[in-house]
Protein backbone atom coordinates (compact mmCIF):
# COMPACT_ATOMS: atom_id res chain seq x y z
CA UNK A 1 0.00 0.00 0.00
CA UNK A 2 1.33 3.38 -0.98
CA UNK A 3 1.51 6.20 1.60
CA UNK A 4 0.60 9.74 0.64
CA UNK A 5 3.84 11.50 1.53
CA UNK A 6 4.20 14.98 0.06
CA UNK A 7 7.02 15.94 -2.29
CA UNK A 8 8.40 19.13 -3.87
CA UNK A 9 7.93 19.36 -7.61
CA UNK A 10 11.12 18.70 -9.58
CA UNK A 11 11.10 19.88 -13.18
CA UNK A 12 13.37 18.33 -15.79
CA UNK A 13 14.97 19.30 -19.08
CA UNK A 14 15.43 16.33 -21.42
CA UNK A 15 17.67 16.12 -24.49
CA UNK A 16 15.91 14.82 -27.62
CA UNK A 17 16.51 14.69 -31.34
CA UNK A 18 16.79 18.05 -33.11
CA UNK A 19 14.81 18.65 -36.28
CA UNK A 20 16.44 19.68 -39.54
CA UNK A 21 15.14 20.65 -42.97
CA UNK A 22 16.17 21.66 -46.46
CA UNK A 23 14.95 24.10 -49.08
CA UNK A 24 15.55 24.91 -52.72
CA UNK A 25 13.67 25.06 -56.03
CA UNK A 26 15.11 21.75 -57.24
CA UNK A 27 13.58 19.97 -54.23
CA UNK A 28 10.01 21.25 -54.60
CA UNK A 29 8.48 17.77 -55.02
CA UNK A 30 10.49 16.41 -52.10
CA UNK A 31 9.41 19.40 -50.03
CA UNK A 32 5.77 18.69 -50.88
CA UNK A 33 6.22 15.05 -49.86
CA UNK A 34 7.84 16.17 -46.62
CA UNK A 35 4.91 18.47 -45.87
CA UNK A 36 2.46 15.63 -46.48
CA UNK A 37 4.52 13.35 -44.22
CA UNK A 38 4.55 16.04 -41.55
CA UNK A 39 0.77 16.39 -41.73
CA UNK A 40 0.39 12.62 -41.50
CA UNK A 41 2.74 12.50 -38.51
CA UNK A 42 0.80 15.26 -36.75
CA UNK A 43 -2.32 13.10 -36.81
CA UNK A 44 -0.67 9.71 -36.43
CA UNK A 45 -0.45 9.75 -32.63
CA UNK A 46 -4.10 10.64 -32.20
CA UNK A 47 -5.15 8.01 -34.77
CA UNK A 48 -3.12 5.39 -32.92
CA UNK A 49 -4.65 6.33 -29.56
CA UNK A 50 -8.19 6.48 -30.96
CA UNK A 51 -7.81 3.08 -32.65
CA UNK A 52 -6.62 1.47 -29.42
CA UNK A 53 -9.22 3.33 -27.39
CA UNK A 54 -6.65 3.88 -24.67
CA UNK A 55 -4.23 6.59 -23.59
CA UNK A 56 -1.14 6.02 -21.42
CA UNK A 57 -0.07 8.97 -19.29
CA UNK A 58 3.16 9.40 -17.33
CA UNK A 59 3.15 10.97 -13.86
CA UNK A 60 5.25 10.82 -10.69
CA UNK A 61 2.61 9.85 -8.15
CA UNK A 62 4.54 11.63 -5.39
CA UNK A 63 3.63 15.27 -5.99
CA UNK A 64 0.98 16.57 -3.59
CA UNK A 65 -1.60 17.79 -4.52
CA UNK A 66 -1.02 17.27 -8.25
CA UNK A 67 -0.31 13.53 -8.44
CA UNK A 68 -0.19 11.46 -5.27
CA UNK A 69 -1.60 8.61 -3.17
CA UNK A 70 -3.69 9.64 -0.17
CA UNK A 71 -2.68 8.01 3.08
CA UNK A 72 -4.01 4.45 3.39
CA UNK A 73 -5.09 4.39 -0.26
CA UNK A 74 -3.81 2.64 -3.37
CA UNK A 75 -5.71 4.95 -5.73
CA UNK A 76 -3.79 7.71 -7.48
CA UNK A 77 -5.43 11.14 -7.30
CA UNK A 78 -4.64 14.86 -7.37
CA UNK A 79 -5.43 17.99 -9.36
CA UNK A 80 -3.49 16.85 -12.42
CA UNK A 81 -4.75 13.27 -12.17
CA UNK A 82 -8.43 14.20 -11.95
CA UNK A 83 -8.05 16.65 -14.84
CA UNK A 84 -6.53 13.86 -16.91
CA UNK A 85 -9.31 11.46 -15.95
CA UNK A 86 -11.92 13.98 -17.09
CA UNK A 87 -10.06 14.67 -20.36
CA UNK A 88 -9.88 10.94 -21.13
CA UNK A 89 -13.56 10.49 -20.26
CA UNK A 90 -14.63 13.30 -22.60
CA UNK A 91 -12.44 11.89 -25.37
CA UNK A 92 -14.02 8.45 -24.79
CA UNK A 93 -10.67 6.83 -23.97
CA UNK A 94 -9.60 4.27 -21.40
CA UNK A 95 -6.88 5.80 -19.22
CA UNK A 96 -3.85 4.21 -17.58
CA UNK A 97 -1.03 5.88 -15.67
CA UNK A 98 2.64 4.90 -15.59
CA UNK A 99 4.76 6.27 -12.77
CA UNK A 100 8.34 7.48 -13.12
CA UNK A 101 10.70 9.65 -11.15
CA UNK A 102 10.34 13.24 -12.30
CA UNK A 103 13.69 13.30 -14.07
CA UNK A 104 12.55 10.34 -16.23
CA UNK A 105 9.11 11.62 -17.22
CA UNK A 106 9.99 13.58 -20.35
CA UNK A 107 12.25 10.80 -21.61
CA UNK A 108 9.29 8.42 -21.26
CA UNK A 109 7.58 10.45 -24.02
CA UNK A 110 10.66 10.24 -26.24
CA UNK A 111 10.92 6.48 -25.78
CA UNK A 112 7.24 5.93 -26.52
CA UNK A 113 6.50 4.40 -23.13
CA UNK A 114 3.73 6.96 -22.61
CA UNK A 115 1.55 9.04 -24.89
CA UNK A 116 1.76 12.17 -22.74
CA UNK A 117 2.84 13.40 -19.31
CA UNK A 118 0.94 15.36 -16.66
CA UNK A 119 2.93 16.37 -13.59
CA UNK A 120 2.77 20.15 -13.11
CA UNK A 121 5.27 20.76 -15.93
CA UNK A 122 6.02 24.31 -17.05
CA UNK A 123 6.18 24.93 -20.83
CA UNK A 124 9.57 26.65 -20.90
CA UNK A 125 10.97 27.94 -24.20
CA UNK A 126 13.54 25.14 -24.24
CA UNK A 127 10.90 22.47 -23.73
CA UNK A 128 8.57 23.97 -26.34
CA UNK A 129 11.29 23.37 -28.93
CA UNK A 130 11.15 19.64 -28.14
CA UNK A 131 7.59 18.91 -27.05
CA UNK A 132 4.01 19.99 -27.68
CA UNK A 133 2.17 21.50 -24.72
CA UNK A 134 -1.53 21.83 -24.07
CA UNK A 135 -3.13 25.11 -23.10
CA UNK A 136 -2.44 25.85 -19.40
CA UNK A 137 -4.59 24.15 -16.80
CA UNK A 138 -2.85 25.90 -13.90
CA UNK A 139 -1.45 29.40 -13.24
CA UNK A 140 0.93 30.08 -10.37
CA UNK A 141 4.25 31.63 -9.37
CA UNK A 142 7.34 30.74 -7.36
CA UNK A 143 7.88 31.25 -3.66
CA UNK A 144 10.60 30.28 -1.22
CA UNK A 145 10.60 28.10 1.91
CA UNK A 146 13.01 29.40 4.57
CA UNK A 147 13.69 28.81 8.27
CA UNK A 148 11.18 30.35 10.67
CA UNK A 149 13.86 31.63 13.04
CA UNK A 150 15.72 33.98 10.68
CA UNK A 151 14.24 33.61 7.17
CA UNK A 152 17.56 31.86 6.41
CA UNK A 153 19.21 35.29 6.27
CA UNK A 154 17.41 36.11 3.02
CA UNK A 155 15.66 39.42 2.34
CA UNK A 156 15.91 39.58 -1.47
CA UNK A 157 16.74 37.18 -4.29
CA UNK A 158 20.16 38.77 -4.45
CA UNK A 159 20.84 37.39 -0.93
CA UNK A 160 20.84 33.83 -2.31
CA UNK A 161 24.53 34.06 -3.21
CA UNK A 162 26.47 31.51 -1.19
CA UNK A 163 23.31 29.83 0.16
CA UNK A 164 22.33 26.16 -0.35
CA UNK A 165 19.14 25.36 -2.24
CA UNK A 166 17.31 22.03 -1.94
CA UNK A 167 15.80 20.70 -5.15
CA UNK A 168 16.10 18.58 -8.27
CA UNK A 169 19.32 19.09 -10.19
CA UNK A 170 17.59 19.83 -13.50
CA UNK A 171 14.68 21.95 -12.29
CA UNK A 172 13.71 25.47 -13.28
CA UNK A 173 13.78 26.31 -9.58
CA UNK A 174 17.40 25.20 -9.27
CA UNK A 175 18.24 27.31 -12.33
CA UNK A 176 16.78 30.34 -10.56
CA UNK A 177 18.70 29.61 -7.36
CA UNK A 178 21.98 29.09 -9.19
CA UNK A 179 21.46 32.22 -11.27
CA UNK A 180 21.51 34.21 -8.03
CA UNK A 181 24.66 32.43 -6.83
CA UNK A 182 23.29 29.58 -4.70
CA UNK A 183 24.50 25.98 -4.71
CA UNK A 184 21.92 23.22 -5.27
CA UNK A 185 21.80 20.11 -3.09
CA UNK A 186 20.00 17.64 -5.35
CA UNK A 187 17.59 14.89 -4.33
CA UNK A 188 15.99 11.90 -5.99
CA UNK A 189 12.27 11.16 -5.94
CA UNK A 190 11.88 11.79 -2.18
CA UNK A 191 9.01 13.00 -0.04
CA UNK A 192 8.48 16.64 0.84
CA UNK A 193 9.26 16.29 4.54
CA UNK A 194 12.87 15.41 3.63
CA UNK A 195 13.31 18.74 1.85
CA UNK A 196 11.64 20.74 4.60
CA UNK A 197 13.52 19.13 7.48
CA UNK A 198 16.82 19.82 5.75
CA UNK A 199 15.97 23.54 5.67
CA UNK A 200 14.87 23.52 9.31
CA UNK A 201 18.05 21.68 10.36
CA UNK A 202 20.37 23.95 8.36
CA UNK A 203 21.52 21.32 5.86
CA UNK A 204 20.04 23.60 3.21
CA UNK A 205 18.90 27.22 3.41
CA UNK A 206 15.85 27.46 1.18
CA UNK A 207 13.61 25.76 -1.35
CA UNK A 208 12.22 27.56 -4.39
CA UNK A 209 9.05 26.02 -5.76
CA UNK A 210 5.43 26.54 -6.73
CA UNK A 211 3.32 28.71 -4.41
CA UNK A 212 0.33 26.36 -4.22
CA UNK A 213 2.41 23.24 -3.69
CA UNK A 214 4.58 24.77 -0.99
CA UNK A 215 1.61 26.33 0.82
CA UNK A 216 -0.15 22.98 1.05
CA UNK A 217 3.02 21.13 2.01
CA UNK A 218 3.63 23.50 4.92
CA UNK A 219 0.01 23.20 6.02
CA UNK A 220 0.33 19.42 6.03
CA UNK A 221 3.61 19.46 7.99
CA UNK A 222 3.17 22.26 10.57
CA UNK A 223 5.60 20.69 13.03
CA UNK A 224 8.59 21.53 10.80
CA UNK A 225 9.96 24.98 11.66
CA UNK A 226 9.93 26.53 8.20
CA UNK A 227 7.71 29.08 6.43
CA UNK A 228 7.13 30.80 3.11
CA UNK A 229 9.19 33.96 2.73
CA UNK A 230 6.69 36.82 3.29
CA UNK A 231 8.21 39.22 0.75
CA UNK A 232 9.37 37.11 -2.19
CA UNK A 233 6.94 36.20 -4.99
CA UNK A 234 8.49 35.81 -8.44
CA UNK A 235 8.55 33.91 -11.74
CA UNK A 236 4.88 33.62 -12.80
CA UNK A 237 4.27 30.16 -14.26
CA UNK A 238 1.79 27.97 -16.06
CA UNK A 239 1.44 24.19 -16.07
CA UNK A 240 0.40 22.13 -19.09
CA UNK A 241 0.14 18.58 -20.39
CA UNK A 242 3.26 17.47 -22.31
CA UNK A 243 2.97 15.58 -25.61
CA UNK A 244 5.25 14.53 -28.49
CA UNK A 245 6.28 17.49 -30.61
CA UNK A 246 4.59 16.25 -33.79
CA UNK A 247 1.32 15.17 -32.10
CA UNK A 248 -0.58 18.28 -33.18
CA UNK A 249 -3.93 16.58 -33.68
CA UNK A 250 -3.70 15.10 -30.19
CA UNK A 251 -2.87 18.55 -28.84
CA UNK A 252 -5.91 20.05 -30.59
CA UNK A 253 -8.18 17.40 -29.06
CA UNK A 254 -6.76 17.96 -25.57
CA UNK A 255 -6.91 21.76 -25.88
CA UNK A 256 -10.53 21.68 -26.99
CA UNK A 257 -11.42 19.44 -24.06
CA UNK A 258 -9.61 21.63 -21.54
CA UNK A 259 -11.42 24.68 -22.93
CA UNK A 260 -14.77 22.93 -22.44
CA UNK A 261 -13.77 22.11 -18.87
CA UNK A 262 -12.78 25.72 -18.25
CA UNK A 263 -16.03 27.09 -19.65
CA UNK A 264 -18.30 24.70 -17.75
CA UNK A 265 -16.47 25.24 -14.45
CA UNK A 266 -14.94 21.77 -14.16
CA UNK A 267 -11.36 23.06 -13.87
CA UNK A 268 -12.38 25.47 -11.11
CA UNK A 269 -14.24 22.72 -9.27
CA UNK A 270 -11.28 20.32 -9.38
CA UNK A 271 -8.85 23.07 -8.37
CA UNK A 272 -10.86 24.06 -5.31
CA UNK A 273 -10.98 20.43 -4.23
CA UNK A 274 -7.20 20.09 -4.20
CA UNK A 275 -5.96 23.62 -3.50
CA UNK A 276 -7.89 24.44 -0.34
CA UNK A 277 -10.71 26.27 -2.08
CA UNK A 278 -8.41 28.29 -4.36
CA UNK A 279 -8.81 28.45 -8.13
CA UNK A 280 -5.42 27.68 -9.65
CA UNK A 281 -6.98 27.38 -13.11
CA UNK A 282 -7.06 31.20 -13.36
CA UNK A 283 -4.26 33.76 -13.35
CA UNK A 284 -3.48 35.03 -9.82
CA UNK A 285 -4.32 38.65 -9.04
CA UNK A 286 -0.95 39.46 -7.49
CA UNK A 287 2.17 41.53 -8.20
CA UNK A 288 4.75 38.89 -9.11
CA UNK A 289 8.34 39.72 -10.08
CA UNK A 290 9.34 38.67 -13.59
CA UNK A 291 12.84 37.22 -13.95
CA UNK A 292 13.63 38.67 -17.35
CA UNK A 293 17.39 38.18 -17.15
CA UNK A 294 17.18 34.38 -16.82
CA UNK A 295 16.77 32.09 -19.83
CA UNK A 296 14.38 29.47 -18.41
Amino acid sequence: MRKGLLTILMLTLSVILAACGSSGDENNSESSEDNNSSQEASGEKWSEIKEEGKIVVGTAGTLFPASYYPEDSDELTGYDIEIMREVAKRLDLELSFKEYGVDALLSSINSGRVDMVINDFQPTEDRKEKFAFSEPYKYSYSTMVVRESDLSGIETLEDLEGKVHGGGATTVYSQIAEHFGAETKSYGNVANDVYLRDVANGRTDFIINDYYLQSLALKALPEIEVQLHPDLQFHPTTSAIVMPKDAQTLKEKVDATLQEMREDGTLTEISKEFFGGKDASKKPDKDVRELEDIDL
